[in-house]
């Protein structure tokens, strides 16, 4: 059974329809969102409560600014308060601690780089799962192993708040864009409930079923992206060896039909050996090594192209 709103399609493993569990939330946004199905259609959508959002970095940061920008009632928290001063000058309340911030919202959402921040700031002493409760909603958009996934979400039901894994697929220019992919999975009530502020925030977003599924296919799509960099990368290095025009070739490239739009992207910065960072290197490597493991070859490769570019 497909879960989506009528604007943008996404796909249901198991998905029963239920009812919002924020009835009686008191702020209220409405926004203009392109229609996945239409690149022309536009429909206003509502989201009534209050949004916490951890984790203020290389993606969070643009994120919790478009739900500002969009009109939502946003409160941040950072481990260095001052990244938050930017959201905080834009209208953005501030709280001490993921608890407080999970206390006085109806969702909170969670950004954080690496699977032991995302524990530490949802489970921890001062975690968000301290100050969930029933009717609450907990929405990790961070990129972790699925056993991490399930470990946050069997502390967030045990306080009887509802708990959805979304990472995304995209880096930070899509993020400032609203251009991200979600990749949600768990409660089915809490991911039709925040479809509205995921559409703020992404272009599409897929409903996945059960806590993990998001994990897996997050690492499913990174592995496919580093295997495209690294062969991309060695192939601009064999250009400039045997003397050719690296900048010819990802024109070659971008016409035929291994073209990617990371590629024509990626492709002009790599030929100047400027790599600005979007997504670091050493969170790619981490995304590889938990999902090829079992591919020593393929990770020698990897490693191996990634060292290269750092030397170069």
């Amino acid at each position: 059974m497909a879960i989506s709103s009528s604007f943008c399609p996404t796909i249901s493993i198991s998905s029963p329809r239920r009812p919002s569990p924020f009835p009686n939330s008191c702020c209220t946004f409405a926004t203009v969102v392109s229609s996945q199905l239409s690149k022309e259609a536009t429909k206003s959508v509502e989201f009534q409560g209050r949004v916490g959002f951890l984790g203020l970095g290389i993606m969070g940061t643009p994120m919790a600014v478009n739900l500002l920008k969009a009109g939502c009632d946003i409160t941040v928290w950072n481990r260095t308060k001052s990244k938050c001063d930017h959201l905080i000058n834009l209208g953005a309340k501030y709280e001490s601690s993921p608890t407080e911030v999970a206390s006085s919202c109806n969702v909170t959402f969670a950004m954080l780089a690496e699977p032991e921040s995302a524990i530490d700031v949802a489970c921890g002493t001062n975690g968000a799962a301290k100050g969930m409760s029933p009717g609450k909603g907990y929405v990790d958009v961070s990129t972790v192993d699925g056993a991490t996934a399930k470990l946050i979400n069997k502390h967030i039901k045990d306080t009887g708040a509802l708990f959805l894994e979304a990472p995304v697929s995209g880096s930070k220019k899509p993020a400032e864009d609203g251009q991200l992919i979600f990749l949600a999975a768990g409660d089915a009530s809490l991911y039709e409930t925040v479809a509205p502020l995921l559409d703020v925030m992404g272009k599409s977003r897929f409903y996945l079923g059960e806590v993990g599924n998001g994990a897996a296919m997050k690492l499913v799509v990174n592995m496919i992206m580093g295997s495209m960099m690294a062969s991309f990368s060695e192939g601009l290095l064999l250009s400039e060896q045997v003397g050719l025009d690296p900048n010819v070739l990802v024109k070659v490239i971008s016409q035929g039909a291994i073209s990617a739009p990371m590629y024509s992207v990626k492709g002009p910065s790599m030929v100047k050996a400027s790599y600005p960072t979007a997504f670091p290197l050493k969170h790619q490597q981490k995304l590889l090594l938990m999902s090829c493991i079992k591919q020593p070859s393929f990770m020698a490769l990897v490693i191996r192209t990634s060292q290269r570019l750092l030397r170069h």
